[in-house]
């Protein structure tokens, strides 16, 4: 049986790998980002798609299967904020910490704008949309 101490180291650990592998590999360069976006360079794209068609192998193999639905009014335009957010400011919500970490510091800018961009949408949300944001936001 896993303690949550055990838990937790365990997941520090990973944490570290992930981000020692992100920094070395260049996906934490905004310089990097910025090539596969403007499509320059495209190893960083490929990369990314060949990530995806792994899991897609390995959800065939173990049989993950999801019953479409309904997509979530959220959904497109959360996608489009995301997307552009992540071309401008050069890193998804893991990549600033792993720029910082390596010494980047205009990544701070971008966490910065993370954590607004949240409370934003929550309070948004709250105020005028009201959708069913589900165990997402909790």
């Amino acid at each position: 049986m896993r303690t949550r101490g055990g838990l937790l180291v365990a997941n520090i650990i990973a944490g570290l790998a992930l981000g020692y592998t992100v920094a070395n590999i260049g996906f934490g360069d905004y310089a990097e980002l910025n090539r596969m976006f403007t499509f320059q360079d495209p190893r960083m794209l490929l990369a990314f798609a060949g990530g995806v068609a792994i899991i897609v192998v390995v959800f065939a193999l173990i049989r993950v299967r999801r019953t479409p639905g309904r997509i979530h009014a959220g959904v497109i335009p959360g996608a489009v904020l995301f997307g552009t957010g992540w071309a401008i400011s050069g890193g998804c919500p893991a990549i600033p910490i792993v720029q910082v970490a390596t010494g980047y510091l205009p990544a701070l800018v971008t966490i910065a704008g993370i954590v607004l961009g949240v409370r934003l949408c929550h309070w948004a949300n709250a105020r005028y949309f009201h959708l069913d944001v589900g165990s997402c936001a909790r």
